[in-house]
């Protein structure tokens, strides 16, 4: 086989774990994560079972694998915000407008939820899944001690404050469940003002309309 061909393979085997992956967390938001089985997620796929297990060999590998996906591209995301030389408190508000428009990561964090408290996961699939979130919210403390030193974040323990901003809006992506979300807006800069400290009038109101085009970096917060 030419190397062109071996590269064209291997594409290719990568775009079908990730359709996969993608499928797999759909269909464990619809159905739960006993209800899921493998026959489920290649419905949702399109493919046969036989398809799926040339990739996988069970559904905790398949639930695993979306779960590694997910909270390491987010962990990138963060890091690369904590880097920029712009307003932490600008950061956060990135952040939060990435992740509430993302359409599926109201599944992941059902997903990530659910696989922490289910009694039928293995100890192994939890333990890793609590261990990245723990270990995500030290760019995003990054961000809340940036933003005390620069004088514009409320003071206290940053990664205690990080825990605080990442659960609040994790507990509101819930809530964009499609075809069943609150008819309540949900306003990113308004969030961010909570952690924020108390403004003399008129201070900060452009502070989230400059023209920062973060989109390459959060556009596709849990993406490949």
């Amino acid at each position: 086989m030419s190397p062109r061909n071996i590269l064209k393979d291997q594409q290719m085997r990568k775009e079908r774990i990730e359709h996969i992956l993608d499928s797999a967390l759909q269909t464990m938001a619809k159905r739960g994560i006993d209800s899921t089985n493998i026959k489920d997620i290649a419905k949702e796929a399109k493919l046969s079972v036989g398809n799926i297990y040339t990739y996988f060999t069970s559904k905790d590998e398949i639930f695993s694998e979306v779960l590694l996906r997910g909270q390491t591209m987010y962990g990138r995301t963060i890091a690369l915000l904590a880097d920029l030389d712009i307003d932490p408190r600008e950061k956060l508000f990135e952040i939060g407008k990435g992740w509430l428009s993302n359409e599926s990561n109201w599944a992941f964090t059902i997903m990530l939820q659910s696989i922490r408290t289910n009694q039928a996961v293995s100890t192994e699939i939890k333990q890793a899944a609590t261990q990245r979130f723990t270990d995500n919210l030290e760019p995003l403390a990054e961000i809340f001690r940036q933003g005390q030193n620069a004088g514009g974040i409320i003071q206290g323990d940053a990664r205690q404050l990080a825990f605080y901003f990442v659960s609040l809006i994790q507990g509101l992506t819930l809530q964009l469940a499609p075809g069943y979300e609150i008819q309540v807006d949900i306003d990113p800069e308004k969030i961010v003002r909570l952690f924020m400290i108390p403004e003399k009038e008129g201070s900060t109101s452009d502070l989230f309309k400059k023209n920062n085009d973060l989109s390459y970096i959060n556009k596709k917060m849990f993406d490949r």
